[in-house]
């Protein structure tokens, strides 16, 4: 009994953390909103380059002043090119999402956006050896299906569709950045449980500033001359920058604590608090639907978060685990090595397993 009730605690634990995430989302969508409506500031690189300039200040000198193999150059010496791809990649997921609202209209964009979880399923299936059980692809399918409610009640409202001018190239954009934004969170997952967060953010931070500077020259610096800049827009740009670095300072917590297909379930209702804030801030229409869609996500994430998945986990394929709290057992390059299956739930191991590394 007991032993139930705590499991119930975590799984509760861990929607309501997804939802803090969605909330910060809701919040990123307002300022933007506020931004390129109102104010005609349409700066999307300009907007993650803030973002970025902070992960900077904060992780990446935080790796600076690190002694020994944490350290900032001992970490780019080993590592910096793969760091290189991610920022590349985590910069243009952004992008090209943002993009998209240019050319497609925003019933596609909600639809196609879900097709970050079979890319973040697949990946943590090939890559990071999850399993599933079928609660979990029940739970995935009820919440495509609140998605899909969602959309259904957009429709019937007649809420703005966006401008949908060239609608195929606006959808393959999404799809192009749902794409990215999955090989980036299962990439998340991976380094910030073999190695550490700092060090994901850190280096995000570095290669994301870079990145994303040259971008704007190349692209945005005429698009920020135009900016009409007054207190207003800058407490905007605040507010945003502020709530993007909340969700990537809080979204490697959460991922560990859950997973990468389990936040991005959750990151599903973030439309619809921004649409709450709408009906308020924006005098949008009201549906039924919508409380539908709701609780029909929440369900779905319920569901998927009832039970733990397991982990295949062959030493043949990670080649080193690190765990600084365990020991390190070199194996013979011609042992036999079993593989095997480990599985994980939210709450604490109940034993440490050594840490492998093959040779």
């Amino acid at each position: 009994m007991v032993l139930c009730f705590i499991k119930a605690v975590e799984m509760l634990i861990s929607v309501a953390l997804g939802q803090v995430l969605s909330l910060l989302i809701c919040g990123i969508s307002l300022t933007s909103k506020y931004l390129s409506e109102d104010f005609h500031a349409n700066t999307p690189v300009f907007q993650s380059f803030l973002n970025y300039i902070l992960l900077f200040l904060v992780y990446t000198t935080t790796l600076a002043v690190r002694q020994g193999e944490e350290n900032l150059l001992a970490i780019l010496r080993r590592r910096w090119w793969k760091y290189m791809i991610l920022g590349l990649i985590d910069l243009e997921a952004n992008y090209l999402v943002v993009k998209a609202y240019q050319y497609t209209t925003l019933t596609s964009i909600q639809l196609l956006d879900c097709f970050v979880i079979p890319v973040v399923i697949l990946l943590s299936w090939f890559f990071l050896l999850i399993r599933y059980k079928a609660v979990h692809f029940i739970g995935i399918v009820v919440c495509i299906l609140g998605m899909g409610c969602m959309a259904g009640a957009d429709v019937l409202v007649g809420r703005h569709q966006g401008a949908g001018e060239n609608k195929l190239v606006g959808d393959l954009l999404v799809l192009g950045g749902a794409t990215l934004y999955g090989i980036s969170n299962v990439w998340e997952e991976y380094i910030i449980r073999t190695l550490s967060r700092v060090e994901f953010l850190g280096m995000i931070g570095l290669f994301g500033a870079f990145f994303s500077g040259i971008q704007l020259a190349i692209m945005e610096h005429k698009e920020l001359l135009k900016v009409p800049w007054d207190w207003q827009i800058g407490l905007l740009y605040v507010g945003f920058s502020a709530c993007m670095f909340g969700l990537y300072s809080f979204m490697p917590v959460v991922i560990k604590k859950t997973s990468a297909t389990s936040v991005n379930l959750s990151l599903l209702t973030a439309d619809l608090y921004s649409l709450f804030c709408g009906l308020f801030l924006f005098h949008y229409k009201f549906s039924g639907l919508y409380l539908l869609s709701f609780f029909t996500i929440l369900l779905g994430l319920v569901l998927y978060s009832s039970t733990s998945t397991y982990i295949a986990q062959d030493p043949r394929v990670y080649k080193q685990f690190r765990n600084p709290s365990g020991p390190v057992v070199d194996l013979p390059a011609t042992a036999q090595v079993e593989p095997s299956v480990t599985y994980t739930s939210l709450g604490q191991e109940t034993e440490d397993e050594p840490h492998v590394r093959v040779a």
